[in-house]
């Protein structure tokens, strides 16, 4: 990504320039300091001391705000502040009324770097302290009505920002939290199944075994038959595993919508996906040829098409032969697959799959690029597997 979300600090140089030029656009409202230093006629030793204290201010200022939410201690961002308001008061008093909008950047810097509790104190402080030397500098009482409400406004936007990115930052973690749990608690339902499939036949095979082999040197055919129960029994038990596992492999729309999301953004796609599917109505098998379709049709557009932009489509159409849910993924590349139409590709197979869901397959180019469309029955299903 070249730029820094909310919430997010720069990572690399890249997002550092981005933050850098978004913070610098701000400070384009220095221009009446500037043009006083090049026209206001001040001696060349007030230029140069005018020029050092601006360019002082500015770096002053960008660092406070690059370093805001990192867990300074409030003294020192209070310290800081205090500076700048200091070197704008110098500034306004030796060098005229111009320089009264360097506390408009005072306010925004005390509502960006403080939260919230102490900005609603040193903002309306720093538009005070704005009005005071606006009524000492000669001239500046002109330049109240037009810095006063910006210094508040600006201020307390701030801290409607450093709140967003608070919560932004917090409800991450809450997510990356949940997921964490998520895992947990799937490994310990795969743990809980796995013993609950298993323990009972690994106790019964462990203890026919035995039996056997007391029975082995003076009853044979007892022996015998202990053996084929523990064929039966471990026969039985493997079939209830590949069930398990065919249930755990099972593709589901919501993870593969969340997973296209991801893969297409990574590669650059201008994704446009629908909203989290409700797929109560619809049998596992349809669910499940669906999510492998979108799987299969994503592949295709980051691998093969060169697209730019990705449109995923899923809504559910009345037809003759009863109510379906159509997905469509459309792209503005070159096309699909370069074997799209070679028999034993992903796409043949994918037809195949949903065939066996009672679904149909069409993929083609189409007016922008290349368009995949897959159709499964909401109804009951017919005789499916799920070829997982």
């Amino acid at each position: 990504m070249s730029g820094v979300g909310i919430g997010q600090r720069p990572e690399n140089r890249r997002q550092k320039t981005v933050k850098v030029m978004w913070t610098a656009i701000w400070l384009a409202y220095l221009g009446a300091p500037v043009s006083d230093l090049l026209h206001g006629g001040h001696a060349v030793g007030v230029q140069v001391l005018g020029w050092i204290g601006l360019v002082a201010f500015v770096v002053w200022y960008m660092l406070l705000l690059f370093r805001t939410g990192r867990g300074e201690r409030t003294r020192l961002v209070l310290g800081s502040l205090a500076v700048l308001a200091a070197e704008s008061t110098l500034l306004a008093l030796t060098l005229g009324r111009e320089w009264l909008v360097l506390f408009v950047y005072v306010a925004i810097a005390s509502g960006a770097a403080l939260p919230l509790r102490l900005a609603r104190w040193t903002i309306p402080g720093a538009s005070a302290l704005l009005t005071a030397m606006a009524l000492v500098v000669p001239g500046g009482t002109s330049f109240i009505a037009g810095l006063l409400l910006p210094a508040l406004l600006g201020g307390f936007a701030m801290t409607g920002v450093r709140e967003l990115v608070r919560t932004t930052i917090a409800l991450r973690e809450a997510r990356a939290t949940v997921a964490q749990l998520a895992a947990n608690e799937e490994r310990l339902r795969l743990a809980r199944d796995l013993h609950d499939l298993l323990g009972h036949s690994l106790s019964l095979i462990t203890l026919k075994s035995e039996l056997a082999g007391r029975m082995l040197p003076a009853h044979p055919d007892k022996a015998a038959q202990q053996v084929a129960d523990i064929e039966q029994v471990s026969r039985q038990a493997l079939v209830d595993v590949r069930e398990a596992v065919t249930g755990y492999r099972r593709a589901r729309l919501a993870p593969e919508l969340a997973g296209a999301k991801v893969a297409l953004t990574a590669a650059g796609v201008d994704a446009e996906l629908p909203g989290e599917p409700d797929p109560a109505h619809l049998p596992e098998d349809s669910e499940a040829a669906l999510a492998w379709a979108l799987r299969e049709a994503v592949t295709n557009v980051v691998r093969h098409s060169g697209a730019r932009r990705c449109v995923v489509e899923l809504l559910e159409r009345q037809t003759l032969d009863g109510a379906v849910l159509e997905l469509s993924v459309e792209d503005n590349g070159s096309g699909g697959p370069a074997s799209a139409n070679a028999p034993g590709n992903g796409l043949t197979g994918l037809a195949e799959r949903l065939e066996k869901a009672g679904g149909t397959l069409e993929a083609g180019g189409s007016r922008r690029g290349f368009r995949l469309v897959a159709r499964v029955p909401v109804g009951a299903a017919t005789d499916v597997g799920s070829g997982a």
